[in-house]
């Protein structure tokens, strides 16, 4: 049975005594007004301030989300700006970013513009709250994160990227539907890169509390080995399934990060497929990708060591190799 290593623990930050649970979003596009809808009805913030280049779309998104105030436990949204934006914040989460222009822009010029917004995005909040957790969405999330962290001298583990949450999401939706039990019942990941060249730790999958290979054998309905390759393609491909159908992605995407600000305001401890910074974890330094981390009030607490088994070990360097390439050409 696949286990874990001991926990390689990041260094410890004290968190300012923050008055109200609130959040900043960054962005008010499909994304950040989802996340703000989706935060709402979780009721876990008792602020949600929403930033946007656009005032006009920040005020008018938070207005018509206030207008829900009657449907959902008390909760103070609204649009905001500058400094204050950020004061008191517990989480600045940030999805602003520019989308791919046209097929003439290549990805790295995305990832060069993205780094530069979400890098004057993060000055703007140390300027202001120093003590905040930022959460990146901004794609390419590894790389921006890394970029940004870097280049803003932000401390470990207090800014993180939302890594590869939601395609463990559709990992664990995937595996429920085909072996036609709740997704609840199902624990599994998808590590490395948010992009191509993510893959399954199938060694780390367990349904109803057994390990994947036990349940089939009990299961006995079908030959899944050999579909497993397909469902793993299925999740790499869903986001532009999505975007094909309704031109971007922002439910899914919207409710992952929930997840992770939730575990971030309560405390939780709650191990999460987010982007980490790696320094020596998993033998790889100098990149950052979704990995099982302990996420809490400091952001991310603890790096979990999974042992994985030696294809997922080289999947996983291919990951991180592929990202430090993409790294390079940023310099």
């Amino acid at each position: 049975m696949a286990g874990c290593l001991p926990l390689r623990r990041l260094p410890e930050f004290i968190m300012a005594n923050i008055k109200s649970r609130k959040v900043a979003i960054v962005g008010a596009g499909a994304v950040g007004s989802g996340l703000a809808f989706a935060l709402a009805q979780a009721g876990i913030a008792e602020e949600i301030a929403l930033v946007d280049v656009n005032a006009d779309l920040a005020k008018g998104q938070a207005l018509d989300l206030a207008h829900g105030a009657p449907f959902y436990r008390p909760v103070t949204i609204r649009a905001a700006a500058g400094p204050e934006a950020y004061r008191d914040a517990a989480v600045v989460v940030v999805t602003a970013g520019k989308a791919q222009s046209g097929p003439d822009q290549s990805r790295l010029d995305l990832t060069q513009t993205n780094a530069r917004i979400v890098t004057g995005i993060a000055a703007e909040i140390q300027a202001a709250n120093p003590e905040a957790v930022v959460l990146v969405a901004t794609n390419p999330v590894d790389v921006v994160t890394h970029v940004a962290r870097l280049r803003s001298r932000w401390p470990r583990g207090r800014m993180l990227g939302s890594g590869t949450v939601l395609d463990s999401a559709r990992f664990r939706w995937l595996l429920a539907e085909h072996c036609g039990i709740a997704p609840q019942n199902v624990h599994a990941s998808i590590l490395g890169e948010h992009g191509d060249s993510e893959f399954a730790a199938w060694s780390l999958v367990h349904v109803a509390g057994l390990p994947m290979d036990d349940y089939c054998s009990i299961c006995r309905k079908c030959d899944f080995v050999h579909r497993r390759p397909q469902l793993v393609e299925q999740v790499r491909r869903s986001a532009y399934h999505i975007i094909g159908y309704k031109g971007s992605t922002s439910f899914g995407v919207a409710m992952a990060m929930t997840q992770i600000v939730r575990a971030i305001l309560r405390n939780e401890r709650r191990v999460l497929t987010v982007s980490a910074p790696l320094e020596g974890e998993y033998g790889l330094t100098d990149v950052t990708l979704g990995i099982p981390c302990v996420v809490g009030a400091n952001g991310i607490e603890e790096i979990v060591e999974a042992r994985l088994s030696p294809v997922e070990r080289q999947d996983l360097e291919r990951s991180a190799l592929i990202l430090r390439e993409h790294l390079a050409q940023l310099a």
